[in-house]
């Protein structure tokens, strides 16, 4: 079983979040990232081996475009350890992240429509 999957406590070798993380809480960048940030891999060729399971695993699924939260789902990982990942990984150009614009503070409909939607179709 990978270290991202399955029941909490059911896999001895499980890596804690924070050792995920280096023991960080927030991402290196500028500020943390939206939950409905949209998440793309940057290139079609295989990871570099450098990467941990879960920033591979992070590249494999967002060769389609994911939020932040759909990513944290479907890796079974928290919120928390995902943006700083992706955060990490943004900051190596191994992936984009497509911020929304916000409104007066407010998230877009139709871009949180879209999250929805993936998140019920997974």
């Amino acid at each position: 079983m990978s270290s991202f999957g399955g029941q909490p406590g059911s896999d001895p070798r499980r890596v804690r979040p924070y050792a995920m993380t280096g023991g960080r809480t927030r991402p290196t960048g500028d500020a943390a990232l939206e939950i409905e940030a949209l998440v793309s891999t940057t290139s079609t060729a295989a990871p570099p081996p450098k990467l941990t399971v879960e920033q591979r695993a992070i590249i494999t699924l967002c060769r389609d475009l994911l939020s932040i939260a759909e990513v944290s789902a479907r890796l079974h990982l928290p919120l928390g350890v995902v943006r700083i990942l992706v955060g990490d990984m943004a900051d190596e150009q191994l992936v984009v992240v497509h911020r929304p614009v916000h409104a007066a503070d407010r998230p877009d409909l139709a871009l949180l429509q879209r999250v929805l939607h993936g998140l019920r179709t997974s």
